[in-house]
Formats: structure tokens, sequence, C-alpha cells
């Protein structure tokens, strides 16, 4: 079960690992600074911001929603919660 149920919230558990939330941050920092030097530009730049924005998002919750139909965990023992 991904998401715990309480009386106030739901929980989202994690599925993201330390590796994998690393790897992911450094991709979008790479991405953000080729679209601001002008590097990647137009329709792909902005559909790469994109996906680097969500990266980001994804690796500061530790949960990926795509990891979800796949039973994909990266996580290790230590960093389940």
């Amino acid at each position: 079960m991904i998401f715990v149920v309480t009386k106030t919230h739901i929980v989202m558990k994690k599925n993201m690992g330390t590796a994998d939330r690393i790897v992911r941050a450094i991709i979008a920092i790479v991405i953000a600074a080729l679209y601001v030097t002008g590097t990647i530009s137009g329709t792909l730049g902005t559909v790469l911001l994109v996906v680097a924005v969500i990266f980001l998002l994804t690796s500061f919750i530790s949960f990926c929603p795509l990891y979800l139909p796949f039973g994909i965990r990266t996580t290790g023992k230590r960093d389940q919660a």
C-alpha cells in the first residue's frame, strides 16, 4: 500500500532512494543551466524545463507517481518511511 490514510490526512510513502533523488536533482540542474544559457530553446527547451521542474519536485518529496504502476521502489531498507 502506497498511501496511508489517517483521520486527518493522507501520507505518501517514499518510493525513491537517495541516489535516485540526487541523480534527478543533478539532471534538473543541468537542464536548467542549458535552458538559461540558450543551449536548448523553443519547444524542446520548454518541455525539458517542465521535466526538470517535475524531477526537482519528485526528488524533494521522495515520491514518483510513475513508479506506482510498475511497482518500482528505489528505497533501501534504511530509507523507507
